[in-house]
């Protein structure tokens, strides 16, 4: 049940490129041994480095989601037109453009995947209303690249989720998508010919309760799983021929309840593969029998962390993603655990990975960088053991310039380990220094981890010390840590933030009259709460797109998240049902605030209502201090144009050095 919760990562981001590709061919062949490892500057003496404009922070990708055709003889990506995101394919080895498409300027470009060398698969989607719900129907587009034909496969009114991909055929020639018709209703599944006006058929009828459907790789629709009447309903058939039964109903508390992260299910067997919690609480994979609901074997299971993710190859385990401090990996195939040993030394020891490949391995885009280098795209020919630069994705910033985040570790006021990251501001002493908590957003089951971070970026670059606590609820940890988040939200997840200031001014990096809580999302939502519930620690916060009013916020999220979600959304949140959600939402005490706050939304954000910062700010107009406050029209939950990042980046700046300036000879008294 927990493991449901990765659905909530949406708040996951995108790597992109940010310059042009005109110069990616242009690059002589660099020998594999030789090429120049991402980030591996020349040492600079640790001198305090200048301002960086925030400008340069908040640039955007000019283009992202690069994946090469099965074939490998094309490139294609993504990057935002004048007024729409448009979808480009160029010829790998000249450049050339193959194919430039839009979507309608009503759609939203969601993502895309090949399915032969000659056909493409588009998500696109469009906020709308069902009667008078607000809903945001989406459907997929299918391109022909040969002709540049693209053909809707369901029009707007048809169906309101229309781009669930459940299972593609081998040669391209159908797809099975699981459709919801109407916000009332559970999904079917239909099979869709892969052509200009193909054929549909319904191959799988609604059923009561059953939001998920699972295909063997044969395409043949073999499990339905949802919750209904507080019981995960399970439906299950041996094979085409047979009926689909109901096999299970399992209670909230079965032990057995996180096996339905399935994976695939192998064709003329009742065996596959779940990602499933094992006797450690860690995730790991394991081979199934689905009939008799049996572990066969545990495949691989990770002594310290949960497996996000699996890839399948020729259904055989091919790689098994998880979050230690960084992404890491672990191959299957020991040629392919060579390789990848053999990229990463020749690329440096920060995250290399290898974004897209042919079918036969014949070319791969891999990327190379780290925390402080946002990084390297290249093209590798495995066979010539050459690669050629094609960009680098912020050739802008200085990256000698930029601090080093480091791994750390404190325990709670409860005796729990909590693990975070500190930056300390490039060419200053770890020392009595400002500092900022940045709580991560979701909050359940997302996590921070070494990455490259523009906000953290800036905020080193200004001279304060950073710390990212990954507290209680936070995802990669296994399922108990996990479950010492719910019902905690405002509480001992708050506590575990309280605790990583305390632990930085007793390691004496912090100077405990110059902390402040900075924060999105779920993060914006805890440094109100700070200032709120502990004035007396915190100098000032910042939030964008906080939520202020949790029983409000639940209601919200009713109308956008499937039955199944929101149960387990809500229990996660509530914990006790009796709980009080007032004692823990910052709109109910804004009257009370003492503290300088920069209150920031987006107008268009739809995981958080606009209406969540407008409760806030209302509230402490006649508070003692009355908040700063920044609104962006147009922008949604994250930033999607670079001025409107700037915007935000500048306030928090403008704002921070009035507040908590990180010169200490500034500050006076708190």
């Amino acid at each position: 049940m927990t493991r449901f919760f990765r659905y909530f990562a949406g708040l996951a981001l995108a790597a992109g490129l940010a310059c042009g590709m005109g110069a990616a061919h242009a690059q002589e062949a660099a020998t594999l041994p030789s090429a120049a490892p991402a980030g591996q500057a020349a040492a600079t003496p640790e001198i305090r480095p200048p301002l960086i404009p925030a400008s340069q922070f908040a640039r955007r990708p000019a283009f992202w989601d690069t994946q090469l055709s099965p074939d490998g003889s094309m490139f294609a990506f993504m990057r935002h037109g004048e007024s729409t995101k448009q979808f480009i394919i160029t010829d790998t080895v000249t450049g050339k453009l193959v194919r430039a498409l839009a979507a309608d300027p009503k759609d939203e470009l969601e993502w895309y995947r090949w399915v032969t060398n000659d056909k493409l698969l588009l998500s696109v989607s469009t906020p709308g209303y069902f009667f008078d719900e607000e809903v945001r129907y989406t459907r997929l587009v299918l391109v022909e690249v040969s002709s540049g034909v693209m053909t809707r496969l369901f029009e707007r009114s048809d169906v309101v989720e229309g781009d669930n991909v459940i299972h593609v055929a081998k040669d391209g020639s159908h797809i099975l998508v699981a459709i919801q018709q109407t916000i009332y209703d559970y999904p079917s599944v239909m099979r869709h010919e892969l052509k200009p006006k193909g054929k549909m058929t319904k191959v799988q009828d609604p059923r009561d309760g059953v939001w998920n459907w699972v295909t063997d790789d044969q395409g043949v629709v073999r499990m339905g799983t949802g919750w209904i009447e507080n019981r995960l309903k399970i439906y299950y058939r041996a094979g085409a021929a047979q009926e689909l039964k109901l096999v299970a109903r399992l209670k909230d508390d079965d032990s057995a309840e996180s096996y339905f992260d399935a994976l695939q299910i192998l064709g003329g067997s009742d065996e596959g593969y779940v990602l499933s919690q094992g006797e450690t609480g860690r995730v790991g994979l394991r081979r199934f029998n689905f009939a008799t609901r049996e572990v066969i074997e545990t495949v691989y299971e990770h002594p310290q962390w949960d497996i996000d993710s699996v890839t399948l190859k020729d259904g055989k385990p091919y790689a098994a993603f998880y979050t230690a401090d960084r992404d890491e990996v672990h191959w299957f195939d020991p040629a392919i655990q060579k390789r990848d040993r053999a990229l990463r030394k020749a690329l440096g020891n920060g995250e290399v990975w290898i974004v897209s490949r042919a079918e036969d391995d014949s070319r791969m885009l891999v990327y190379a960088g780290q925390e402080n280098d946002p990084g390297v795209l290249y093209l590798y020919d495995p066979a010539g053991k050459a690669m050629n630069e094609i960009s680098q994705y912020r050739p802008e910033l200085d990256i000698r310039m930029l601090a080093s985040p480091k791994p750390v570790q404190y325990t709670a006021r409860d005796g729990t380990l909590i693990r975070g990251y500190l930056t300390v501001p490039k060419g200053r002493e770890a020392k009595g220094l400002p500092l900022i908590l940045m709580p991560h957003g979701g909050p359940y089951g997302i996590r921070d981890k070494l990455e490259y971070n523009d906000e953290v970026q800036l905020l080193a670059n200004r001279g304060y010390a950073v710390l990212q606590p990954n507290y209680r609820g936070s995802g990669g940890y296994g399922d108990a840590f996990f479950e010492l988040g719910t019902g905690q939200i405002g509480r001992k997840m708050q506590d575990d933030i309280d605790d990583a200031m305390d632990w930085a001014v007793k390691e004496g990096i912090a100077d405990p009259a110059r902390v402040c809580v900075v924060g999105g999302s779920y993060g914006g939502y805890a440094a109100l709460w700070a200032v709120l519930r502990n004035p007396e620690r915190y100098r000032c916060a910042a939030s964008w797109a906080g939520v202020t009013d949790w029983a409000k916020m639940l209601r919200y999220d009713r109308r956008y998240l499937s039955a199944r979600v929101n149960k387990y959304w809500q229990a996660r949140v509530r914990g006790d049902k009796t709980a009080d959600l007032d004692a823990v939402s910052p709109y109910r005490t804004a009257g009370q605030l003492s503290r300088p706050v920069l209150l920031a939304h987006g107008t268009e954000d739809q995981r958080v209502p606009l209406s969540q910062y407008n409760i806030f700010e209302k509230a402490a107009r006649a508070a003692p201090v009355p908040p700063h406050t920044l609104v962006i029209k147009g922008e949604g939950h994250s930033f999607s144009k670079p001025e409107n990042a700037q915007a935000w980046f500048e306030a928090l700046d403008s704002f921070l050095a009035k507040h908590n300036p990180a010169d200490p000879v500034a500050v006076a008294g708190k």
